[in-house]
C-alpha cells in the first residue's frame, strides 16, 4: 500500500494535505515541506510511562483543590519574573538569541537551589566541557546531576529512575525522537520533544525548564504551537556588545507578563541588578539638549529611563526617522502632534529617537518625554538634570493622565530628581514626595514652552 503523506510549515507547523508555495496561516514562502503522515502520527507516547496516560474524566465538582506549590530558584530577579517564585509540575520555556547567556542563568540557578535534585540535561556540551563552566561559575552543588545526551528516549527514562525536583533540558533544538525520522531541530522533533517534557513534568511533578533558540526574526524556533504548550515563555534579551541582559516574560500562567528582571553579565556569570533605575540613568550626559528622563511601570517595578532625541535638517527630499526602544508609528504620531499642536516645525528634519540601556517603553506614559526630548533637540535648550516628565500625548496635543503616579513620583524623588512634569488634571489626586516640585500642564505648546525655554 502507498504510504499516505502530509506536509507541514517548517516556520509555524501548520499541517496540510498538499504542497503549496506559501504557507496559509504565517504566510511564509517556500516552507512547506513533505513528511511521511505514519511517522508524525506517532508521538512522544513511546517515550516511557509518562506518555502513556490513563486518566479518565471526572466532574469538576470532584476535583481537588490544591494551593500552587512554589520554589525560590535562588535569583530574586528570575522569581519576580515567574511570579514568586517556580511553580512545581510547571514546564517553562527560555529563549533567547544564541550566546547571550541562557545556560549561564540556568545553570546559576542550579548552584542556588541546593535543596533541590536538579538533572541538567546537555545537547550542545560535553559533561566536561560543562563541569568547566560551572566551576567558572562557582557552582558547586551535590545535587546537581548531569546528563549529556541528546536521545529524548533516554532523557525521560533517567528523569523518571533520578526521580528529580528540576529538569532542565539545554537546548530543546538538539533532542530527537527515535520514532521519528526528521533531523533534530526540525518541527516535528521540536513539537514530539515537548510533548514528551511536558508529559513527564505533570506526572512526576518536576519543573522543567527547557532553552529553545530564536530565529532571526526573534521568535522561538520551531512550531507556533510549542509557545502554547508550555506553561511559562520567558524571553532572555540584550546587545551582545553591552553587558545588560533583560528578562522577560510574555506568557505566564502563575504570574504577571509585566515583569521585568535585569541582570549584568560579568567575567564570574551573571549578576542580578536590584535597582535598574541606577543602571540605566549612569553615564548620562550633565545639560546636553534633547535628553529627558520618564518613569516607566515593568509590572509592579518603577523604572526611570532616559530618552534621548537628536533633531537636524534634513539634506534629502523627504526627512528620515528612526527609532531604538520606541515603537517607531508611535513616534511618527508625536512628531505629528508636536508639528501641529506644539507650534514646532520638525517635518522637514531628521528625528532620531534613543532609550538608553535596551528597554522598550511600549506604555504611553514615556510620550511627554519623548516630545520634550525632540523639542530640546530641536531649539537646542537643555532641560535640565533635574528634569523628568510622565505623562500620555493625545492627538490633539493634550498630556492625559498615567496610572500608578504616585509610585512614579516616588521613584522620580528617590533618584535625587527635583522637577517632574505631569498632568495638569491628576493634580488634586497626587501627594508630591519633598523636594520634589510638580510641574502640571495641560498641552504639549504649555510644556514646551514653559519647559523648553
Amino acid at each position: 500500500m502507498k504510504q499516505k503523506t502530509t506536509y507541514y510549515c517548517t516556520q509555524c507547523g501548520n499541517e496540510t494535505g498538499k504542497w503549496a508555495g506559501r504557507c496559509s496561516i504565517c504566510g511564509s514562502w517556500n516552507t512547506i515541506v513533505e513528511a511521511p503522515a505514519a511517522t508524525r502520527a506517532k508521538g512522544p507516547a513511546s517515550l516511557g510511562p509518562a506518555g502513556r496516560g490513563t486518566a479518565a474524566p471526572r466532574p469538576v465538582t470532584e476535583l481537588e483543590e490544591e494551593e500552587e506549590l512554589r520554589f525560590s530558584t535562588g535569583l530574586a530577579e528570575m522569581d519576580r519574573v515567574l511570579g514568586g517564585g517556580a511553580v512545581r509540575g510547571s514546564l517553562v520555556l527560555v529563549g533567547g538569541a544564541p550566546g547571550i547567556g541562557k545556560s549561564t542563568l540556568l545553570l546559576q540557578i542550579c548552584g542556588h537551589m541546593q535543596e533541590e535534585k536538579v538533572l541538567y540535561v546537555t545537547g550542545e556540551e560535553s559533561q566536561r566541557q560543562l563541569k568547566m563552566r560551572a566551576r567558572r561559575l562557582g557552582v558547586d552543588s551535590g545535587g546537581l546531576y548531569v546528563l549529556a545526551e541528546t536521545d529524548m528516549a533516554a532523557v525521560i527514562q533517567a528523569a523518571e529512575d533520578l526521580q528529580p525536583d528540576v529538569l532542565i533540558i539545554d537546548s530543546i533544538q538538539t533532542m530527537y525522537h527515535s520514532d521519528n525520522t526528521s533531523s533534530p531541530g526540525s518541527v516535528s522533533q521540536v513539537k514530539d520533544c515537548t510533548m514528551a517534557v511536558m508529559h513527564t513534568a505533570k506526572s512526576n511533578g518536576l519543573t522543567a525548564f527547557i532553552v529553545g533558540h530564536v530565529n532571526k526574526e526573534g521568535a522561538i524556533a520551531g512550531p507556533k504551537v510549542l509557545e502554547h504548550m508550555v506553561d511559562c515563555v520567558l524571553y532572555f534579551e540584550g546587545e551582545r556588545s553591552m553587558s545588560y541582559r533583560i528578562l522577560r516574560a510574555v506568557k505566564n500562567r502563575f504570574g504577571s507578563t509585566n515583569e521585568i528582571g535585569v541582570f549584568d553579565m560579568c567575567d564570574t556569570g551573571l549578576r542580578e541588578v536590584p535597582n535598574p533605575s541606577e543602571v540605566m540613568l549612569s553615564g548620562r550626559p550633565e545639560n546636553a539638549p534633547g535628553t529627558c528622563v520618564t518613569c516607566v511601570m515593568q509590572g509592579t517595578r518603577p523604572i526611570l529611563a532616559e530618552v534621548q532625541a537628536l533633531v537636524s535638517p534634513a539634506n534629502a527630499s523627504q526627512a528620515r526617522r528612526n527609532t531604538n526602544g520606541v515603537d517607531i508609528n508611535r513616534a511618527m504620531l508625536l512628531l505629528a502632534v508636536l508639528e501641529k499642536r506644539g507650534g514646532l516645525h520638525v517635518a522637514g528634519c531628521d528625528a532620531y529617537i534613543n532609550v538608553v540601556g535596551g528597554l522598550e517603553l511600549e506604555e504611553p506614559a514615556a510620550d511627554l518625554s519623548v516630545i520634550l526630548a525632540v523639542a530640546s533637540s530641536f531649539r537646542d535648550r537643555p532641560l535640565g538634570d533635574d528634569l523628568a516628565a510622565v505623562g500620555e500625548v493625545g492627538l490633539t496635543g493634550e498630556i492625559r493622565s498615567v496610572s500608578a503616579i504616585n509610585q512614579r513620583l516616588q521613584e522620580i524623588a528617590r533618584l535625587g530628581f527635583r522637577r517632574c512634569v505631569i498632568p495638569a488634571h491628576v493634580r488634586g489626586d497626587i501627594k508630591a514626595p519633598d523636594g520634589l516640585q510638580i510641574l502640571p500642564v495641560r498641552n504639549i505648546r504649555e510644556a514646551v514652552n514653559a519647559i523648553v525655554i
